[in-house]
């Protein structure tokens, strides 16, 4: 990401961790599903992880969890709620995707909350994503796939740009095709209903 986007992303830190979660019962049903795949065995990896709530929330059900992202800000938070909870399994590194020196076939799963419309390059990320993880291992991601949506929200996300923000203008079905080209198989696909922009939730396994 840019430097501008990270310092919009330090400056709303305090703020976003305050944020109540948009729809928490859709929240709680990803939680679940993803746990499925977890062993008190798991050795995770999450990037884009924000403030941290979903690491700590899943801390209690793996081996270990490095939660990254970006901002610095950000990451003090995290760290602040690990240790206030006395999460002692969960690592907090400022760093992103395509900055972090991923070792290969090292994780059984990674997670990517809410990140991957924001990167420059989404195929070059899930490619990473399907080389940090082992044999069998799990991509759940979370995502807003916005690119079938009215033109003046696409006039909105373009606006972003000018102080470093970048939002993907691609389809659920763009993302799946995505995936598949990296070498991933669609284990679960599910986007809530109602009003507004609902982020698809996906889990892709590496084949075995």
């Amino acid at each position: 990401m840019k430097k501008q986007s990270m310092l919009f992303w330090d400056l709303m830190a305090k703020r976003y961790s305050k944020s109540p979660v948009a729809d928490e019962a859709a929240y709680q049903k990803k939680l679940e599903k993803t746990r499925e795949y977890f062993t008190p065995e798991s050795e995770v990896f999450e990037f884009g992880c924000g403030t941290g709530s979903t690491a700590i929330t899943h801390a209690p059900y793996v081996k270990h969890i490095l939660a990254t992202d970006g901002s610095a800000k950000m990451i003090g938070i995290a760290q602040e709620k690990a240790d206030k909870a006395h999460i002692e399994n969960a690592t907090f590194e400022t760093t992103t995707i395509d900055t972090y020196t991923a070792p290969k076939e090292n994780y059984d799963v990674v997670l990517g909350m809410s990140i991957l419309h924001l990167l420059r390059d989404k195929e070059a990320a899930i490619e990473k994503v399907h080389d940090m993880l082992k044999s069998g291992g799990v991509f759940v991601s979370s995502t807003a796939c916005i690119g079938n949506v009215p033109f003046y929200i696409k006039a909105i996300t373009k606006l972003g740009r000018l102080i470093g923000l970048t939002l993907g203008l691609f389809t659920a079905e763009e993302l799946k095709e995505s995936m598949v080209n990296a070498g991933f198989e669609i284990e679960h696909l599910w986007q809530p209903e109602g009003d507004g922009i609902k982020a698809v939730f996906l889990i892709a396994k590496k084949a075995t």
